[in-house]
């Protein structure tokens, strides 16, 4: 009577029910397989970061007395899918019987449904353990109505008692301190490094493209620095509460060419595989806030990220999926431009962005959202093409995360699901927020001429060609009212300036 319980590459959680207990009928199987690999083509140290804390929660299992079943991307028995490997592992374990967590993404539930159900066997499946909100209860609350993310928030933060006053109300008598967290970065106080590690990871990597895995981005194989252990991540969790938390919330929507991570936590590798539990990451945030390391204004702002927009768009994802990932309210169907795979551009923001996305695998939710994300708006980026260039490029991108902040949020292809207007910006946000204008080839101030920044043209051609479906929304008023206010020969100028770009935009 064996038990074969299934581990994804996302759920490696050593608080999980599961493992406090030690079952001699109880197998663990743990597969590195090319239907994981491809279906899209993913950042280089993200398929080797998710391989390496594989294993090493393997062997951790191991030495903790568990039976382990491991299949390596190179093992010639590994038939790739998770129904072809339980075709044989079965009968070779003599399984009576199968277990699995549930998955975090649409497409592997359904795959994991499928071939539990085709191998005959009794299955159970259970919560994963890891968010602070259970998955049907995030699916039934957003199936019908999305609320805002702020007064969900609000509410789980009532639900969890953090940052309440003695009468339930929040601390300081808001609940909110965004409007402090948006300054730009002058360059004091330092920003500290984060804690890279240094694995030698090439044995891996050989591995890896032997098998013939095809990657993007650099795999800083011999110096691999994410965190791969819940005892490295923890430490990173720490480091960012002594070295940055502080200054998190301030500036938190910054950008500099002088530092690619500023004071951002680096925990969303860690947390999406589930090396660290949300509840601690933010418990480790109160903490430092009452013992006055941190202010009440960069400890929600912090908060805010883990139990407030985190959580939400998991349940945008698990109510509105599979039509979700086939919207597309505007209608976007460009290709994205050569040098989101390249970093080739002469605009300084996209090159820097797109630059340290190749070589770290990460860029911080600003660059994603205002640099990237708001060219390929902009621009009329086909969200599909968005989509996999995000899940693909970012070491923390795992669709129930990716999809939501990418065709939502970012590109406005959920027509307002997620968030109530496009998040669109013209030069004057980047130059607001970001030291990168300076130097650029191109010139923030100018809507047209030959050197006039792509993001100001193609700002208001993007404005202009969606006010039949935009002009009624409240937030854009003052945008439109703008546009008006604009001479016949000036918005000419400015739509041509834009035509131009956009016909050579693999040019820019």
């Amino acid at each position: 009577m064996t038990c074969l319980r299934l581990l994804l590459g996302d759920q490696l959680n050593a608080g999980h029910a599961w493992f406090g207990e030690r079952r001699d009928d109880v197998v663990y199987v743990l597969m590195e397989v090319r239907s994981e690999t491809d279906y899209v083509r993913h950042h280089a140290q993200k398929v080797l970061g998710i391989f390496a804390a594989m294993r090493r929660f393997a062997e951790a299992l191991v030495q903790g007395g568990h039976r382990v079943e491991y299949l390596r991307i190179g093992e010639p028995r590994n038939r790739h899918s998770f129904a072809a490997n339980l075709d044989w592992l079965i009968p070779e374990l003599q399984a009576t019987r199968l277990e699995r967590m549930e998955a975090d993404e649409w497409r592997v539930e359904q795959a994991l449904i499928d071939a539990f159900a085709a191998s005959g066997l009794p299955g159970r499946v259970v919560s994963a353990g890891h968010f602070l909100l259970e998955r049907d209860e995030a699916a039934a609350r957003f199936a019908r109505k999305v609320p805002r993310m702020e007064f969900f928030y609000r509410d789980l933060r009532r639900r969890h008692r953090i940052l309440l006053d003695a009468d339930g109300g929040p601390l300081g008598g808001r609940w909110n301190y965004d409007a402090e967290n948006r300054a730009k970065w002058p360059g004091d106080p330092p920003a500290p490094s984060w804690p890279w590690q240094q694995h030698d990871l090439r044995a891996l990597w050989d591995e890896i493209t032997a098998a013939g895995v095809q990657t993007l981005g650099e795999p800083s194989a011999q110096s691999f620095g994410w965190p791969l252990t819940r005892r490295e991540a923890r430490a990173w969790l720490a480091d960012f509460i002594a070295q940055r938390l502080a200054h998190f919330g301030r500036y938190q929507d910054a950008i500099s060419g002088r530092s690619a991570t500023l004071f951002h936590a680096g925990l969303s590798f860690a947390l999406n595989l589930k090396l660290l539990h949300p509840r601690e990451v933010i418990d480790a945030a109160l903490a430092a806030y009452e013992s006055g390391r941190a202010d009440l204004a960069a400890t929600e702002g912090f908060v805010r990220q883990i139990l407030g927009w985190r959580e939400f768009i998991r349940g945008i994802y698990w109510a509105r999926m599979p039509g979700y990932a086939a919207l597309n309210a505007l209608q976007a169907k460009r290709a994205l431009p050569a040098w989101f795979w390249s970093a080739d551009t002469r605009m300084a923001c996209l090159r820097a962005a797109i630059g340290q996305s190749l070589t770290l695998g990460y860029a911080h939710h600003i660059q994603r959202l205002m640099l990237t994300g708001n060219f390929a708006l902009l621009a009329g980026c086909d969200p599909d093409e968005v989509d996999r260039w995000y899940l693909g490029i970012y070491v923390d991108a795992f669709e129930w995360v990716e999809l939501p902040n990418t065709r939502g949020m970012s590109q406005f292809a959920d027509g307002g699901i997620v968030g109530s207007k496009p998040y669109s910006g013209s030069a004057a946000y980047i130059q607001r927020q970001s030291d990168h204008c300076q130097g650029c080839h191109y010139r923030h101030t100018l809507r047209h001429g030959e050197r006039a920044c792509p993001f100001n043209s193609l700002y208001w051609h993007f404005h202009a060609r969606h006010q039949p479906t935009l002009g009624r929304n409240p937030r854009l008023g003052m945008t439109y009212r703008s546009w008006e206010r604009m001479s016949v020969a000036e918005r000419a100028a400015t739509l041509a300036q834009a035509e131009h770009y956009l016909a050579r935009i693999d040019q820019l």
